[in-house]
């Protein structure tokens, strides 16, 4: 691996150049490198990034890597990883029209990841800084504890797509003097609706007098509230000093909750394995943006490639080369999903209608198809709309808004089915269906989607850990729960378990009856481990 040379140095500022004439808005610095496909193949299993720490899972993927390519030689144009500078990485056998069309779309994905909402949490780190210096930890634990540093790893790498990364975001950007007290918390939330059975009527009025007091005098009126409420209901302090002992300190995820309350965890010799979860939680939750960006991230920069690109005299005399390559990357597959294809489609999509003013509630209302076709209202805000997207947008909310009828229609998409001919004995693709609905479907249950899992506070203590899946249609994934519940029950317990693990889920069972009929239940279930067995229990 080693850092272009000044040639091609140089024509990437000169990209840079055109992209922010053209609105592209990105830092100045940014790191690129020529890199073989041993180097990749290496720095695939760590995300690219080249200084995360080492796991043995990394090894064996890197084997695998190295196994496929003698199958399968290939190799992805470009990648970028999202740090500070932004680093990427590219072939190097590269012409140079070519890396002039890959450093536009590589700009797009900078850019992308410097303005987009969803990574703000990383806009102030330098991850691949921070990744080093974690890796220097792991690797002087490791000389300390040796193996179960990877035990502490491959136990909290199960648990890390449980992550609370949309909790983490909010928190970030919920102003601090608007929360609450949790003497207040307890007392509007759980002293007067459940120990007082007070109505909502009472409850009003009460956060009414607690507003008045607010106003006159910020300063005291929290205790001259109280003092009120102390006279009037003498058990509520020993209620609310029962309560906070109760209740554990509010946690954002499961790793974050284990961490901080776990009693094996708590012991003095046992501190190092807390620093090793936050490795793990912190640079699951770095990723967490890109999994839920993938679509609009590669729409977004091959919108810009194509673009600039067409645009630049310096593809004069490559032009078929470029269509070429273009067509490969962003072709729509009809079986299977391309994010880069439909991502661009759905940025064009969303260019058109704005330019046209269809963004707007005088369209929406609009039902006949010909008014609809013939609506334009040259409000040239495409550009505008695209940038807001490009801000403010994952996946789901791009695909759960603008993925309708008109633009199923448009680029005559529909959902594959499969079906078994048994005659030729072969598996045959159909068009299983062209509704919007359906469609949009398919694209969701694509989409990255980790189970809701929260732990129940009130049901847990040191001698049981109760896990809550909050089923949304899903059952969980059952080959992975038996190891799963064994990392956590030794993050909990330690190696000599002194009491259970819970999990309560939904099993989807199939219901007896005749053979021609299947029919599925829902089956509330206990996935208890205790001493590393696993027992199910039907609620």
């Amino acid at each position: 691996m080693k850092i272009i040379d000044q040639h091609t140095k140089k024509i990437m500022e000169d990209c840079k150049v055109r992209a922010r004439d053209a609105g592209l808005c990105f830092d100045n610095e940014s790191l690129e490198y020529i890199v073989t496909n041993q180097d990749l193949i290496e720095l695939s299993p760590k995300g690219m990034i080249p200084t995360l720490y080492d796991y043995w899972v990394n090894d064996v993927e890197t084997l695998k890597g190295k196994g496929q390519y003698k199958l399968y030689p290939h190799n992805p144009y470009e990648t970028v990883i999202n740090s500070r500078p932004a680093i990427s990485y590219y072939n190097d056998n590269n012409p140079d029209w070519l890396n002039i069309m890959i450093f536009y779309h590589v700009i797009g994905h900078i850019d992308f990841f410097q303005n987009n909402i969803l990574f703000e949490h990383t806009w102030s780190d330098d991850f691949v800084g921070k990744a080093l210096a974690d890796k220097r930890h792991i690797a002087q634990l490791r000389s300390q504890h040796g193996r179960w540093v990877d035990y502490i790893i491959e136990f909290s790498r199960s648990i890390d797509n449980l992550t609370g990364y949309f909790t983490e975001l909010s928190i970030r950007n919920f102003p601090q003097n608007m929360e609450p007290t949790d003497k207040l918390r307890y007392y509007f939330d759980e002293f007067l609706p459940k120990e007082t059975l007070a109505n909502i009527g009472k409850i009003y009025s009460e956060i009414e007098r607690y507003n008045i007091l607010l106003e006159s005098n910020d300063m005291v009126a929290e205790s001259m509230f109280f003092s009120d409420i102390k006279s009037k209901h003498p058990e509520f302090e020993s209620k609310f000093q029962k309560y906070k002992d109760i209740r554990k300190e509010r946690s954002i995820d499961i790793m974050d909750f284990i961490r901080d309350n776990s009693p094996f965890l708590k012991r003095d010799e046992n501190q190092w394995m807390k620093a090793v979860i936050n490795i793990v939680r912190d640079t699951s939750l770095y990723f967490a943006p890109q999994i839920r960006t993938k679509t609009i991230n590669e729409g977004w920069a091959s919108y810009w490639h194509d673009e600039l690109f067409r645009k630049d005299d310096r593809i004069k005399g490559h032009e078929s080369e470029y269509s070429v390559i273009n067509a490969k990357v962003t072709s729509i597959s009809r079986v299977g999903y391309n994010p880069y294809a439909i991502g661009l489609r759905l940025v064009q999509y969303i260019e058109s209608l704005a330019d046209a003013g269809k963004i707007s509630r005088e369209y929406q209302l609009i039902l006949n198809s010909e008014r609809r076709d013939e609506f334009n209202k040259i409000s040239g805000k495409g550009k505008e709309a695209l940038f807001n997207l490009r801000s403010q947008f994952s996946d789901f909310m791009l695909i759960n808004t603008y993925v309708d009828q008109d633009f199923v229609d448009l680029h005559k998409l529909f959902v594959v089915g499969e079906r078994l001919n048994q005659q030729r004995g072969t598996v045959e693709y159909y068009v299983k269906s062209k509704k919007a609905e359906d469609y949009k479907r398919m694209l969701i249950d694509n989409m990255y989607h980790p189970p809701f899992i929260t732990i129940d506070t009130e049901k847990s203590n040191d001698k049981k850990l109760f896990l809550k899946h909050h089923f949304e249609g899903k059952q969980l994934y059952k080959p992975y729960i038996n190891d799963t519940l064994l990392g956590i029950e030794y993050l909990w317990f330690g190696n000599i378990a002194q009491g259970e693990v819970i999990l309560e889920t939904t099993d989807i069972i199939k219901r007896k009856g005749s053979e021609d009929s299947v029919s599925f239940e829902y089956k509330p279930i206990h996935y208890i481990i205790s001493n590393k067995k696993v027992s199910k229990r039907y609620l």
